[in-house]
């Protein structure tokens, strides 16, 4: 392809972020085909392009405004919205179940439509696949100004919560939002058919009651959150990712699809319902509970109504109804908490919602579904789809009856934010059952400012961070002027996060350092550590006491980034400080650019190539400097890699431009090509020791002349079955995770890295003969949960300045750097993947 043609499709070409092929049937416009945008549902705007003189923005739904995301204003209710319907698919897995397929949800919302002026539908987002996810509004009619006058309500409750607790026709005719949400893990089917279930009952029910009901309520239902699961009954998406861990990283358009329709329906109560845990299970959770929340407001109403969703459950009359597990009240603390915002629920209460899981009792995925009879199956399925139909009906229920209660509790909600209000101090025996162990809360700061100018590590991450908090509705300004705080100077164009805002539970989650619990509960469900200012690559600065005082602007998305200040006709300089760094040279190499790498970190453009430099730096927010005169280094090519890795890898590694061929050790063995491959990645899936001779010698002769990156387990031992480097791995407690502390010791990831990282299941390596790129601090966890595997061994006192990150030349002629450390989990320490480009780079030359 010509230069022009790639650098006038760089938006859309270059920079797809759908990272999964389609369906082999799929035909282009069918709903499996993968999006190349995100169709207006809230995108995570990670990359700001600059905008200069004479030039307009790139834009594709990475850079979505606001105002494109769901909303659903400016209609009033019903809204007769015509689904698309797609053909029967006989390999949907749900259709084995006698459960509603996918394709037969749109004709089903369709006629209910026609038959209800209570329901409407429409198309909230789309999956990773590009399937249509569908919202479903269930209320009593509503004229355009009525359905504005409760829009200006919601904003009012948050905006004002002073005025709208005075608000006596607010209080009144506010109709309370409740928020079920289905099938997030696709092979836990029946939620949908029970919301569907309930959906047609609300619909077409005569009783004064249910119209009672609808005139004080709008009940709204994402029927099901993961079509691509549900089809293919998998967890996983269709990128092969846990939507239900990514609600605090937002890196799939399903968890951004629901992120804005929990901000913009603001509910009381919401459920997310799953299986299968043998009896039904309800939040609320054990401890450790979220040390941001407002629990009090939380549990006065979780208990009670998990309590109510029981008897609902309790009335079925079947043997495995007879009651349910209310981790709160019956479960030890730790044994399924709600610690980390990456849940659902646990997101919907920064949002104001009283959050449940609800897990309904009989498997039917995985050995069960190829096992087990159809009749079983399906008996076990109407089982489960009336356990989620009766915790829902119940749910509705509880909203309607303490409609006023839980108003004014969103209300105080939004009102200890604004107000700075002390995180609240709950007595013993609040609720019963509530004790010590149950005691979690923090003090929060006044502010973070988010540097501006010299005082910016990295002004393409910083933008990131802006628009990832305005998008989850964080409230984030930005400096008119330059100002001091706290006797630091901050330049003009400074971000501020002023902590008296009504989600400020949001804002600390999300850029706190996070606390370690290690010594108060015994394990973890899921992670413990996170931190967008730690992990995300921007500098980020705290402010304990004082707010800045200065004159700022609201920020819907951050101001562009990206410059080429050097003058005309000098070489320019890239640093690989983040993955919007590493982008933009992949996009380069691309191109055809012939680049220079001076270091590991540091990438010469020649001055021919300024106008393909200013327009990768417009589109991913990067700057570059001059070089100075004279600057040589050593021409390099874009990487072709190999990868044995997990989804999220493999998700991050194609975001940040690489070319990846996905291999294994099956498909090793059964003959895949290494010969164009310049580094093999392992992590996940491939062993050298059970590779036929076939793989073995594909693999050798790789080894001979390429490169290799490993990282954990399966990493280390590849390294050990073909003695790439003299290093022996120790393993850390296998659930232990975290941010950890990190001293950056080696020219390769050492060089410019983030003093944090981030571990699961750590490894630390010892011996000789290799270089230290990375070591763990002397006192390495910083937020998390890290014991040890055994009394002195695995523990975060064993890693204590060990090698985390390791470099060197192979003993098979190559290089090979092995990370201890998970610098790409779940997409999400996104401030860590220029180091490992760093390695990729290193060893492929």
């Amino acid at each position: 392809m010509e230069k022009s043609r790639i650098l006038a499709g760089l938006g859309a070409v270059l920079l797809t972020t759908s990272l999964v092929a389609p369906p082999a049937s799929a035909a282009p416009g069918d709903p499996g085909m993968p999006s190349t945008r995100d169709f207006g549902n809230g995108p995570e705007r990670n990359q700001v392009a600059a905008e200069t003189p004479g030039t307009s923005r790139i834009t594709t739904g990475l850079d979505a405004a606001p105002d494109q995301r769901w909303s659903p204003r400016r209609q009033g209710y019903p809204r007769q919205t015509e689904l698309p319907v797609y053909p029967e698919n006989p390999a949907d897995k749900s259709i084995k179940l006698g459960l509603v397929p996918y394709h037969g949800i749109a004709p089903k919302l369709n006629a209910l439509q026609e038959v209800s002026d209570r329901v409407s539908a429409e198309v909230a987002g789309h999956s990773a696949l590009g399937r249509d996810l569908y919202l479903v509004t269930v209320t009593a009619p509503e004229t355009r100004a009525e359905a504005a006058r409760q829009d200006r309500w919601r904003a009012l409750i948050e905006d004002d919560p002073a005025a709208a607790k005075r608000d006596r026709i607010l209080q009144r005719d506010y109709k309370a939002p409740v928020w079920i949400n289905a099938n997030i893990h696709g092979d836990e089917w029946e939620g949908t058919d029970g919301a569907l279930r309930v959906i047609e009952r609300l619909a077409t029910a005569t009783d004064a009651a249910t119209a009672r009901l609808l005139s004080r309520t709008r009940v709204y239902v994402t029927v099901t959150n993961n079509p691509d699961g549900r089809i293919a009954g998998t967890r996983a998406n269709g990128a092969g990712f846990d939507i239900n861990r990514d609600h605090a990283t937002s890196s799939q358009p399903e968890s951004r699809a629901v992120r804005d329709v929990v901000i913009a329906t603001q509910p009381f109560v919401m459920l997310d319902e799953h299986g299968y845990t043998g009896t039904t299970l309800i939040e609320p959770a054990t401890p450790p509970h979220g040390q941001n929340y407002e629990y009090d407001l939380y549990i006065k109403h979780a208990l009670p109504n998990a309590e109510g969703m029981e008897a609902a459950i309790q009335r079925l009359g079947y043997p495995e109804t007879a009651r349910a597990d209310i981790p709160f009240r019956d479960y030890a603390p730790g044994d399924w908490d709600d610690w980390p915002p990456i849940f659902t629920p646990m997101y919907a209460i920064y949002q104001g919602a009283v959050g449940h899981t609800v897990e309904i009792p009989w498997q039917v995925n995985r050995n069960a579904y190829e096992t087990l009879p159809v009749e079983e199956l399906r008996r076990r399925s109407a089982v489960n789809t009336d356990v989620a139909a009766a915790t829902i009906e119940a749910a509705v229920g509880y909203a309607d009856t303490h409609r006023g209660a839980l108003l004014a509790d969103q209300i105080e909600q939004f009102r200890r934010g604004w107000a700075g209000a002390p995180s609240p101090q709950i007595p013993d025996g609040f609720v019963e059952g509530f004790g010590p162990e149950d005691r979690y809360s923090t003090t929060f700061p006044r502010a973070y400012v988010i540097p501006a100018g010299a005082g910016q590590r990295s002004p393409a991450a910083a933008a990131r961070l802006v628009d990832h908090l305005a998008a989850h509705d964080v409230r984030v300004t930005r400096a008119r002027h330059d100002f001091s705080l706290a006797g630091k100077r901050y330049a003009r164009g400074s971000y501020v996060v002023d902590m008296h805002q009504p989600k400020r539970g949001l804002a600390n989650v999300l850029l706190e350092a996070g606390r370690d619990i290690s010594d108060l509960v015994p394990q973890m469900y899921d992670i413990s550590g996170w931190s967008h200012r730690l992990l995300w690559g921007a500098s980020v600065d705290i402010s304990a006491t004082v707010a800045p005082r200065v004159a700022t602007t609201p920020v819907t998305i951050a101001a562009p980034t990206g410059a080429v200040p050097a003058a005309k006709g000098r070489d320019l300089v890239l640093t690989l400080r983040d993955g919007a760094d590493v982008r933009a040279v992949n996009a380069l190499l691309d191109l055809g650019v012939k680049l220079r790498r001076t270091d590991a970190a540091t990438v010469v453009v020649p001055a021919v190539a300024r106008r393909d430099a200013q327009v990768v730096a417009d589109r991913f927010g990067v700057r570059f400097s001059t070089a100075p005169r004279g600057t040589g280094g050593t021409p390099f090519e874009a990487p072709v890699l190999a990868a044995a890795v997990s989804a999220d890898e493999l998700f991050a590694l194609r975001e940040m431009g690489f070319e990846v061929r996905t291999v294994s050790t099956a498909l090793l063995s059964a003959g895949a090509d290494l010969s164009a491959v310049d580094t093999l990645v392992v992590s996940s899936g491939l062993s050298y020791a059970q590779l036929n001779p076939v793989g073995k010698a594909e693999v050798d002769e790789l080894l001979a002349r390429g490169g290799v990156v490993t990282r954990g387990a399966t990493g280390a031992a590849f390294n050990a079955a073909t003695g790439l480097l003299p290093a022996t791995a120790v393993t850390g407690r296998g659930d232990a995770n975290g941010v950890v502390a990190v001293q950056n010791t080696g020219p390769v990831v050492g060089a410019g890295s983030l003093p944090h990282s981030f571990v699961y299941s750590p490894i630390w390596f010892t011996g000789t003969g290799f270089t230290v790129e990375q070591r763990y601090a002397a006192d390495p966890l910083v937020a998390g949960h890290w014991l040890p595997s055994a009394p002195g061994a695995g523990g975060p006192e064993q890693a204590a300045g060990q090698a985390s990150v390791i470099s060197g030349a192979t003993t098979r002629g190559g290089r090979a750097v092995l990370f201890g450390t998970e610098p790409l989990f779940r997409a999400h320490p996104k401030g860590l993947y220029a180091q490992f480009a760093r390695a990729l780079f290193w060893t492929s030359s």
